[in-house]
């Protein structure tokens, strides 16, 4: 790449990574000299996005429901050949100045022309811009008509009845294909394998009809004789099949007839004449070179079959007769199999249904020659068609080509949250917290086996407006507060970004650190939960045992007449000897215990219990850091169908901007007289404040700073008098009070 054209971008911190700015058309117009593995993004769905949908199907110009970085690029690229200043693409807007229109292209200038000429048919002829409404009112417009030059023409095209028809017929037999405004119609493509198949169909036919004895012995009956040998062929051959078998050994006769258990089991059902019971017997009671009775008995599951035999195929082939022999059945698949096999090759089978009378009646007219000028007149109307059309293309791209670029190949909107970026659907309200970062789903399962691997404490919403019967899914990202409260089933309420409300309700919960708070509190959390589940089953019990207790109490009273007096229980001597031993061991643990603590100051006890807090807390604070560190949000939206190329980290900070906790407005006041406020004790109160008296007294005592200044009368010396040997040597266990008193 020539250095002297390179484009100097400049990039911007944000998620832990570097993103390159696009504030400029410049930046927009160079785009596709960045390297794609500084884009954030390199592809994502057209559908789920807070995006107009009709601008990203423009820019999906392959139509598969992606938007890739080649197409992105493609239509940054036009954009700025239209435009004179690609810093339009940045201003955006729904007004596109008319004087930005670059007339130095022949498609420029086309499209400029465009642009004044739906201005004037608006009644605007000296309106020096055009707006986005305007553009597309003329495109719809022009689309609704009958030629609007995209090559493809619908019935309404046609001037005469004759034309019309066979345009219908066409769009029966191969398919329509949908013009500009949607409507159902042909193309050339169509015209063509339509005609191609009459013609195919023709030739077919006219093969029969050359041998037509042979092909179609009974002329158009002939199908129908055809498919009522089909129809019954199986059955027939395994009916010849066991009269012969019974004719070379007539002790098969009982097995090849049903047992009569058979018949049992089927008679003590209710019976239908299509029932698989009867179906799968023989059509006639087998005997030895038996003829297929045709008017009498058969297997009512084939009686019609049977009849459509005789009537279509056996009659008119063979003659009328009530009997249908081995010889006959033969003789009969022998007359219908030229027929059989002319169907193999058959051609054309799209307009069979159309008849051959009238494929050739279409064959016949100028109808092809009629629809190819009709397609041929509109296409001419393409050019103009392109420009209506790339008119409003362009006012799309000016409006929303530069907001897709920032939440694409960077982030901007996401990270800077002066906008919701186009993949954030509305914002949660649940637990007084309100969650920014909600994303629509599809299938919380298959989304949450991949958004999972974020990090991230996800909530998985539904979503009903039942004023309109609306449904949708949501996750909804929780980055602030903990997860004490959140639970499956809990109720909040969603708005998307039309400012529309949702009843929402919990169905699935990722759980994953929410904060360094959380974590922190998490094991004495755990503990207490142990502690009440413990308590409850405790008291439980003792309930059960009272319970018991009282109940049998009762019934001793009921029967104390009939008892006999209870002997007075003897006091174990084992069990006091175990109690002595018990409260050894108990008195030895609490001796070593404080053995421990010996020569530590007073003072020093809140700093441990402090200490063995956060040893307590740390492994859970040290596993939620390295977890809150790699929170990122490609996963997530991996899951929803982007293609995130960068990892998008939601530290913890940024986690605090996207989940809102309830505060109170500023300068808001509060009556802190609560009617119903439980009463507070007094004494725990006092006790704080004795503890913290405690404490000074104790850290000043032990310090030295009493000795000081009390001018030593009073506490223990301070650590250099007691090293130089300046204080008495029980000085830092003894107060002036307690040293001896001189003889008098």
């Amino acid at each position: 790449m020539n250095t002297k054209n390179a484009h100097t971008w400049r990039f911007f911190r944000a998620g832990g990574f570097d993103q390159v700015k696009l504030d400029t058309g410049a930046d927009l117009q160079h785009l596709d000299q960045l390297d794609q593995k500084l884009w954030v993004a390199l592809a994502c769905p057209t559908s789920s996005l807070e995006f107009d949908p009709k601008t990203a199907a423009l820019v999906d110009s392959d139509g598969d429901g992606r938007i890739r970085a080649p197409e992105l690029l493609a239509a940054v690229r036009w954009a700025c050949t239209m435009l004179k200043n690609p810093d339009d693409l940045v201003r955006g807007g729904d007004s596109l100045p008319l004087a930005a229109i670059n007339d130095a292209t022949p498609e420029g200038k086309q499209l400029l022309a465009s642009a004044r000429q739906i201005c004037a048919n608006l009644g605007k002829p000296d309106a020096t811009a055009i707006t986005l409404a305007d553009a597309c009112d003329a495109n719809r417009t022009f689309a609704n008509t009958t030629f609007n030059g995209d090559g493809v023409i619908i019935p309404e095209s046609a001037s005469d009845d004759e034309t019309r028809a066979v345009i219908n017929d066409i769009i029966a037999c191969v398919g329509p294909v949908s013009d500009r405004s949607g409507k159902p119609g042909v193309d050339a493509a169509k015209v063509e394998a339509f005609f191609t198949e009459c013609a195919a169909f023709d030739a077919w036919m006219k093969q029969a009809e050359a041998d037509a004895k042979t092909i179609l012995p009974l002329g158009e009956a002939t199908a129908a004789a055809s498919a009522a040998v089909r129809a019954i062929k199986s059955k027939l051959d395994d009916y010849f099949g066991r009269c012969r078998l019974a004719a070379y050994d007539p002790r098969a006769l009982t097995a090849l007839n049903r047992r009569e258990e058979e018949y049992l089991a089927v008679a003590a059902r209710d019976l239908s004449i299509t029932v698989a019971e009867i179906a799968g017997f023989p059509l006639a009671p087998i005997a030895p070179g038996k003829p297929l009775p045709l008017s009498g008995p058969v297997n009512p599951a084939h009686a019609a079959a049977v009849a459509a035999l005789r009537e279509q195929a056996v009659k008119p082939l063979l003659g009328d007769r009530t009997e249908l022999t081995e010889a006959d059945w033969l003789a009969l698949q022998a007359r219908l199999a030229p027929f059989d096999s002319w169907q193999t090759t058959k051609h054309g089978a799209a307009v069979e249904k159309l008849g051959i009378a009238r494929v050739r009646a279409i064959l016949s007219s100028p109808a092809r020659k009629r629809i190819e000028e009709l397609i041929a007149k509109d296409k001419a109307l393409e050019p103009e068609a392109t420009a209506i059309a790339n008119v409003e293309k362009l006012c799309r791209y000016v409006r929303d080509l530069h907001t897709l670029c920032i939440n694409f190949v960077n982030f901007r909107n996401f990270y800077e949250g002066q906008r919701p970026a186009i993949f954030q659907c509305g914002s949660l309200y649940l637990d007084q917290r309100s969650c920014a970062l909600c994303l629509p789903v599809e299938d919380a399962g298959r989304h949450a086996a991949l958004a999972g691997l974020a990090g991230a404490y996800l909530a998985y919403c539904d979503c009903t407006r039942k004023a309109t019967g609306e449904k949708r899914s949501i996750v909804a990202v929780f980055t602030q507060g903990d997860d004490d409260h959140l639970l499956v089933g809990r109720n909040g309420v969603f708005y998307d970004r039309q400012g529309r409300d949702w009843d929402a309700t919990i169905t699935k919960i990722v759980s994953n650190p929410i904060s360094l708070r959380q974590a922190f509190w998490m094991p004495y959390k755990k503990l207490v939960r142990f502690i009440e589940e413990q308590i409850a089953k405790r008291a439980a019990a003792a309930e059960a045992a009272s319970t018991a207790k009282l109940e049998s109490t009762a019934a001793t009273v009921a029967t104390a007449d009939k008892a006999k007096p209870a002997e007075a229980k003897k006091v174990d001597v084992g069990t006091v000897a175990a109690l002595g031993v018990a409260f050894g061991a108990l008195s030895t643990a609490i001796a070593y215990f404080m053995g421990l603590f010996k020569g530590i100051a007073p003072w020093q006890f809140p700093l441990i219990l402090i200490g063995l807090m956060l040893l307590i807390s740390g492994p859970s604070l040290i596993l939620a850091y390295m977890k809150l560190r790699k929170r990122n949000l490609g996963p997530i939206l991996d899951a929803n169908g982007w293609a995130v190329n960068a990892r998008a980290r939601i530290n913890v900070p940024f986690g605090a901007s996207l989940t809102r906790i309830a505060k109170l407005p500023p300068g808001a006041s509060v009556d802190m007289t609560d009617r119903y406020a439980e009463k507070s004790a007094l004494w725990p109160r006092v006790l704080l404040v004795i503890f913290l008296l405690w404490w000074i007294h104790s850290y000043l005592y032990d310090q030295g700073w009493l000795h000081r200044i009390t001018g030593g009368s009073y506490g223990r010396p301070p650590a250099e008098l007691r090293e130089s040997g300046a204080a008495p040597k029980d000085a830092a266990a003894k107060s002036p009070a307690d040293a001896p008193k001189p003889p008098e």
